[in-house]
């Protein structure tokens, strides 16, 4: 992607490229981080008024997985960098380690330690889009819920209490499918090649 894309994208002039960021990966990656707060925001939307917050973890959860799905390019861009993103301080992850805190503190998961729980969803998320976009056949909902009910299984939900948040009816994101205005426009952009200036 050429340089001004990604600059006017990111908001920064070209003239003080230079000035802001060493590489146009460290661009890409500012960018990136950009386009995945907008994306939390717009999920946050769909939860801010749910009060369980293992409910609220589930629901962005099997959300985040459907989009993957609904949007191919934007899921191997994530792919690419999911390394990285899981233990951000920006976009998807932040908001759910905030999620697994608040579960945790009020008795609804098990597990001690927020970080280590985080690091599980993550991993478990970068299998799961790995997974359906290996495998395009696959039902995309019955593997998103039977992911999210395994992960809030490990993370202190009896196998009944994961199955009920798992079944709950979902807000309806097929505008975020239909139409690219609905989606950070920054996500539609390919990893830019290293090149020498």
């Amino acid at each position: 992607m050429p340089i001004l894309e990604i600059t006017q994208a990111a908001d920064v002039g070209m003239g003080s490229f230079y000035n802001h960021f060493a590489t146009k990966e460290e661009l890409f990656e500012a960018a990136l981080a950009d386009a995945l707060d907008d994306l939390g925001a717009l999920l946050d939307g769909f939860t801010d008024s749910i009060s369980d917050p293992a409910e609220a973890f589930a629901v962005n959860y099997r959300l985040s997985g459907r989009l993957f799905r609904y949007r191919p390019r934007e899921a191997a861009l994530l792919l690419a960098h999911g390394d990285s993103l899981i233990m951000s301080h920006r976009g998807l992850s932040p908001r759910a380690l905030r999620d697994i805190t608040a579960a945790i503190d009020h008795g609804r998961f098990t597990i001690a330690d927020p970080e280590l729980g985080l690091a599980i969803a993550g991993g478990m998320f970068v299998g799961l889009a790995t997974l359906l976009r290996e495998r395009p056949e696959r039902d995309t909902e019955a593997t998103v819920d039977a992911v999210t009910e395994r992960l809030l299984r490990t993370l202190g939900l009896t196998a009944k209490q994961a199955r009920t948040l798992c079944q709950k009816p979902l807000p309806d994101i097929s505008p975020l499918r239909e139409s690219p205005a609905e989606w950070p426009t920054l996500m539609t952009a390919e990893k830019p090649h290293q090149q020498s200036d």
